[in-house]
């Protein structure tokens, strides 16, 4: 079997990113609590998590249906707003840390119940992810 030559490992590197880079540039609605978000990307429904595995006033880490990270958060008790859990600095994975979600790459920060970023570099929120609350479940897409 013939070694990949230097030009096609970068052209399928480039094309792996700019793949990444459509599926995170989802849309920048807010979700809402309680029984249902709105906006984003239209991602399909699916559990995310257990209503009950969420902290209240905190979040935990999550993947969406197709694999994406995803921060899932319990503003008030039974309510639920998820986020992208790629940072808006960089792309780094940022991780839940009580009532607020840290990005180890660059030290942002950002607020768990709203996506709000608390401390730079980054300057953009985390985008919202549309979930609802169904049967004590955390479901990803509007309702």
């Amino acid at each position: 079997m013939e070694e990949p030559t230097r030009r096609a490992v970068v052209v399928a590197g480039v094309a792996a990113g700019a793949s990444v880079l459509a599926a995170c540039s989802g849309g920048s609605g807010k979700a809402s609590g309680g029984a249902g978000g709105s906006g984003g990307s239209g991602a399909a429904s699916g559990p995310l998590v257990a209503l009950a595995d969420v902290p209240v006033g905190g979040a935990v880490a999550a993947k969406d249906a197709s694999g994406a990270p995803v921060v899932v958060a319990q503003p008030t008790a039974g309510t639920a707003v998820a986020f992208s859990a790629i940072c808006t600095h960089m792309g780094c994975q940022v991780a839940p840390a009580g009532k607020q979600l840290n990005c180890p790459c660059h030290g942002s920060q950002f607020d768990a119940t709203n996506g709000a970023v608390l401390r730079g570099p980054a300057t953009r929120p985390l985008p919202a992810v549309p979930v609802r609350v169904e049967n004590g479940q955390v479901v990803a897409g509007s309702a």
